[in-house]
């Protein structure tokens, strides 16, 4: 019996281990999902005028209501949307009624419809404020003379179009520009995997302790001559 102490602490450690694993992942699911919750609940929230002053961490997500005019010239930001395959985001100059000038993420068109004309002129918008981090380290650099762009990097983009370093996410025009899909801020292409981990952790606790089980089945079965 004593030679089966040792497997049995060790079998039972592991268990715990594992199960505390789980456990933990369990609490930052509930930790991620009200983060997501409070996001949510920021993106549809009511609209509200531009800011003044601009602050990233306070008005990322923050919906505003806008009335002006989107400007000849955009740029193209390569996407690619599910079940509707590669295309474009399109990035055109907006001047509000009180003459500031920002950027407009107008939505997504196909590829061939990248170098068609739209309809530009007087707007009115809704839509979020966002400060994409669309570039990793394999995030080729943008092709600005061939207009393709590979993120929304919105201090080149302000600087190649004129305007605000500030970007404004549509979730609708009025009136509506035909061959335009907004793609509205959400909380989509927010990452939360901790219920598969906290799944993982506790599946592989279940197996530590069906083999601990079936090594000390079989270690007391060898002891009593029954396993050659």
């Amino acid at each position: 019996m004593k030679r089966l102490l040792a497997p049995l602490i060790f079998g039972l450690a592991g268990c715990a281990i594992l199960i505390a694993l789980g456990v933990w992942q369990v609490q930052r699911l509930a930790w991620k999902e009200g983060i997501l919750a409070e996001i949510e609940a920021k993106i549809d929230g009511a609209a509200e005028p531009l800011p003044d002053v601009v602050s990233p961490s306070e008005q990322r997500y923050q919906p505003v209501a806008l009335s002006g005019e989107i400007g000849a010239g955009e740029l193209h930001v390569l996407v690619s949307v599910k079940q509707r395959g590669a295309g474009y985001r399109i990035i055109a100059p907006f001047t509000t009624d009180a003459g500031r000038q920002i950027l407009l993420d107008r939505g997504y068109v196909e590829n061939e419809a990248k170098t068609s004309e739209r309809r530009i002129g007087e707007t009115e918008v809704t839509g979020n404020l966002h400060w994409p981090d669309d570039r990793t380290s394999s995030t080729p650099q943008n092709d600005v003379e061939g207009n393709t762009w590979f993120a929304r990097d919105i201090g080149p983009m302000a600087e190649a179009l004129g305007t605000e370093p500030l970007l404004v996410i549509a979730r609708s025009e009025t009136p509506p520009a035909p061959g335009i899909t907004p793609l509205p801020v959400s909380t989509e292409g927010i990452p939360n995997n901790h219920l598969q981990y906290a799944i993982t952790w506790f599946s592989l606790a279940a197996i530590w302790a069906v083999m601990t089980g079936l090594y000390i089945r079989r270690s007391r079965a060898a002891e009593k001559g029954t396993v050659t």
